[in-house]
């Protein structure tokens, strides 16, 4: 049987025509796609810029399904939903990249970061602390290093915080040795709550050494040496304030007085006091210095001095109780009525974020800054 040839020459022109319109088919298909991705990530760039972030989502996951290889729209998904709230579903879209193999290796470390980032909005801290460890040795590795120190102050655990501290210690942040000294500061507090007053002394000695110029590492290291009767050593550390921070010596200056007492050091601690508020004025150096005067008339003087200087109705209290009125009977009622009214006028106030307390925090319990109370108490009429 001899083969045809003529189904063969018939065949190539056909098989040409079929080949040229899939071709032409498979060209005009990727032109729409790609016409159509573009649209989409425009339209919800669009969105995004008019803050209508409900319709951006819906243009990006468009965009997304059009071109489902593209990072940087998994990348603008993600942030939209943790912007929203809307944390798992940003997590399972940075996880989703995470577990893609074609991402190079600075997209997958930025998933990371982003993933982290999910994990601390959401308040998954164990997530999160896991999250950004990945993220050592990374351009992020700062990012996270900062993320990872405020996890830690949130749930107190010192140790680590002071680790993490000690790696940012040459970052572009600044130094963080005063920060490491707060830490050290809360970790001797644990120490001396459970009876180990050994090493509570030993750990704030180390956070003077860390941060020499700050307050708190000498006001509770003095507290400490009171406590365990040893006034003398105690009045020398808080004789320190007054080159290393002598802005603190009104928040210490009741320590400061009851240790000068229980040393005998009254007389020299009193000049100090005086010079103190003689440069600064402030109702904390007065009190401390009434409690030193000997003669209760002169220590009441000081009251009045104060009020030549500054309008305060509690240093005007302070007079007023030792003060001879008409009825004598109703002076206890006077005074009670003035220590009321002038309870609630002096307090401290944080700077960052102006959450107010009768009482000084070296850490804001509102806005979890650092220092941000003022070393003397406020009064405001």
């Amino acid at each position: 049987m001899e083969f045809d040839f003529t189904w063969v020459l018939l065949g190539f022109p056909i098989a040409f025509t079929l080949g040229w319109l899939a071709s032409r088919l498979d060209l005009r298909q990727l032109r729409i796609e790609n016409r159509q991705a573009p649209k989409a990530y425009f339209k919800g760039l669009n969105f995004l810029l008019n803050e209508q972030q409900d319709q951006a989502i819906d243009a990006f996951i468009e965009a997304v399904q059009n071109d489902p290889d593209t990072s940087e729209l998994h990348f603008a998904l993600g942030n939209l939903f943790r912007r929203r709230g809307e944390y798992e579903r940003a997590v399972r879209v940075h996880e989703h990249l995470m577990s893609r193999g074609d991402l190079t290796q600075r997209e997958r470390e930025r998933a990371q970061h982003a993933l982290a980032l999910d994990f601390l909005k959401a308040g998954l801290l164990d997530r999160a602390e896991a999250a950004l460890r990945k993220l050592e040795g990374t351009p992020f590795e700062e990012e996270a290093r900062l993320a990872l120190l405020s996890i830690y102050e949130r749930s107190r655990d010192w140790a680590n915080a002071t680790e993490i501290a000690a790696r940012l210690g040459n970052s572009s942040h600044g130094s963080f040795s005063t920060r490491q000294a707060h830490y050290l500061c809360e970790q001797a507090s644990a120490s001396a709550a459970t009876g180990d007053t050994e090493k509570a002394l030993a750990t704030l000695a180390q956070a003077v050494a860390m941060a020499p110029a700050s307050a708190r590492p000498l006001i509770d290291l003095a507290k400490l040496q009171n406590q365990l009767g040893l006034a003398h050593d105690a009045l020398q550390t808080l004789l320190k304030l007054t080159t290393a921070a002598p802005q603190a010596l009104p928040l210490a200056a009741g320590l400061l007085a009851n240790i000068a007492q229980s040393s005998g050091d009254q007389q020299a601690t009193l000049m100090l006091l005086k010079a103190s508020y003689a440069q600064a004025p402030s109702i904390d150096l007065i009190e401390a210095i009434v409690k030193l005067e000997k003669d209760p008339a002169t220590a009441r003087q000081w009251y009045v001095q104060h009020l030549e200087r500054e309008v305060s109705l509690v240093a005007a209290s302070k007079w007023i109780a030792g003060e001879k009125l008409e009825d004598e009977h109703h002076h206890a009622l006077v005074q009670r009525a003035m220590d009321q009214a002038t309870k609630p006028l002096m307090r401290y106030r944080c700077a960052a974020c102006g959450f107010e307390a009768s009482q000084h925090f070296w850490h804001c319990p509102g806005c979890q800054a650092w220092d941000s109370y003022p070393m003397r108490r406020i009064e405001e009429l």
